[in-house]
């Protein structure tokens, strides 16, 4: 079994679903050539997902009796289909099947019109040296692992997640946060926007 999803995708998943992963950088292209390379391995049971719900199949499936073939191409029923299907199976509400996973919160935010160029030269400053990470974010905490796959993504002491990436397709700088609760979660994505926008 194996899950191809951005590195974007909740951190939790990891933790929650027992599988191998694979972090890829933001968009399905980058999605199913990981699912695509992780079948020419001779992995089975491989599927693919972005943050926004698009589910891919790289594999056939089985699933309540049905027999899926692979989908490389997002689709937005299945994940609801299996959701269902999940709450079914275990008589629990939709809320019931969140809670059980205990997911980290995560939230997103941007800073518009913020020109290519100028988010280029951040992460390029940032991914140069751990004291430019550190100066740059010691207000929020002590940075204690990073990940470039796409963008930056930080990692503070109690596993508060802030990642920062140039967005693909517009002149803004994209910012993504986990966090332990919802009240963490909105005060990190407000810590990173403001040391962002400084």
């Amino acid at each position: 079994k194996l899950i191809a999803t951005p590195i974007t995708s909740n951190s939790g998943i990891e933790a929650a679903s027992g599988v191998e992963v694979v972090r890829t950088r933001v968009g399905s292209p980058y999605v199913i050539a990981a699912m695509t390379e992780a079948v020419a391995r001779g992995k089975q049971r491989v599927m693919g997902f972005e943050a926004n719900g698009g589910v891919m199949l790289g594999s056939n499936f089985s699933f309540g009796g049905a027999s899926l073939p692979a989908l490389p191409t997002r689709d937005c029923v299945l994940p609801i289909i299996a959701a269902l299907h999940m709450a079914v199976e275990a008589k629990t509400p939709l809320s019931g099947i969140v809670a059980m996973h205990r997911l980290p919160v995560a939230l997103s935010g941007r800073i518009e019109n913020y020109p290519f160029d100028r988010s280029d030269a951040l992460v390029a400053f940032l991914k140069a040296s751990k004291a430019n990470v550190s100066h740059l974010f010691s207000r929020i905490g002590r940075v204690t692992g990073t990940d470039d796959v796409d963008g930056l993504r930080l990692t503070f002491e109690g596993g508060r997640i802030l990642h920062i990436r140039p967005s693909g397709n517009a002149p803004e700088l994209r910012c993504y946060v986990e966090a332990d609760d919802p009240d963490a979660a909105e005060h990190l994505l407000a810590q990173g926007l403001a040391v962002l926008n400084s």
